[in-house]
């Protein structure tokens, strides 16, 4: 019996994709995901899960406050070619994400599709404000959403992740399923060990100068003992310098921490004029030398903690 015409098609593209694979090699037959990621931490977990079976970008780098970027036209072009989108989400990126959204057109990547991911949707939101007042600074409705700090949270978009691209991309799937499985199991032991060498952490008390530690402090069982930024975004007056002064000549914390990013001269002064420890820990991947990538990150914080309290 003749094939039908669509057996037929059937036929023909069969054999021009056989034939395109044979020309261009298996490795180049079909185009790589492409993962579009508004910060470096989250570049650096893609590339742990989709390893050589993705093209990853970040709209940022370690140098830029994600809050605050401008949504340029090479921004919307790299994002119209995407297939996933990951952000940390809890309007983090309210200020330009919406926008590169609009304007990308695609529809990949729109709140809904497999391929729109923000990393706070699967974690355990802290400092969600009881109440929305302009007046109280910088702050978020859906909670604070440096999520990324605590490594568990790390973990659990890992495994979102991980079953995206093996629902956008099905013929790697077991690839997607392998890589996550050994990520899983390297960074649980890693954890383990950050845990062990934090013991002597918990239960002591820190200043920050942005609140974006608190997910690091949540987890390492530390506490906030005040903030440089009276408001979050909002810059300390001198009067308020001094009264964290006279606060810190009472309670002693272990150290003041900072971002690279932050404004480096509150915690100068306050750390001349009290004799505690100042540190200059990374925010993300990048931040400092040596941190390409999330392992390193943490590696760093954690021995700079443990280095002060020693």
């Amino acid at each position: 019996m003749a094939p039908t015409n669509t057996e037929v098609i059937k036929m023909i593209r069969t054999g021009f994709l056989l034939l395109l694979s044979m020309l261009l090699g298996p490795q180049h037959a079909f185009a790589d995901v492409a993962v579009f990621t508004c910060e470096p931490e989250w570049k650096a977990l893609a590339e742990e899960i989709g390893a050589d079976q993705i093209t990853v970008f970040s709209a940022t780098t370690a140098g830029q406050d994600p809050h605050h970027i401008q949504a340029r036209p090479s921004l919307i072009a790299k994002l119209r070619r995407a297939d996933v989108l990951i952000c940390s989400g809890a309007d983090l990126e309210a200020g330009w994400l919406p926008l590169l959204l609009r304007r990308a057109r695609n529809p990949r990547v729109q709140p809904g599709q497999p391929g729109h991911l923000m990393a706070a949707d699967h974690a355990r939101l802290l400092e969600i404000p009881e109440r929305l007042d302009r007046s109280e600074g910088d702050i978020h409705a859906q909670g604070n959403p440096h999520v990324h700090l605590d490594p568990r949270n790390i973990l659990s978009v890992a495994r979102v992740l991980a079953g995206r691209l093996a629902e956008i991309d099905p013929q790697n799937a077991e690839h997607y399923r392998s890589t996550l499985m050994t990520f899983r199991k390297r960074w649980m032991d890693t954890i383990t060990i950050w845990e062990n060498r934090a013991g002597v952490l918990r239960g002591k008390t820190v200043v920050v100068h942005h609140r974006e530690w608190i997910y690091l402090l949540n987890w390492l069982g530390m506490e906030r003992l005040a903030a440089l930024e009276p408001k979050p975004g909002v810059p300390p007056s001198a009067g308020y310098l001094a009264g964290l002064q006279a606060k810190l000549e009472s309670q002693q914390p272990l150290a003041i921490i900072r971002s690279p990013i932050s404004d480096p001269g509150p915690s100068e002064w306050l750390a001349n004029r009290t004799g505690v420890a100042q540190l200059v820990l990374p925010y993300t991947v990048g931040s400092t030398k040596g941190t390409k990538d999330l392992f390193s990150l943490f590696e760093d914080i954690i021995t700079q903690l443990a280095r002060v309290s020693s």
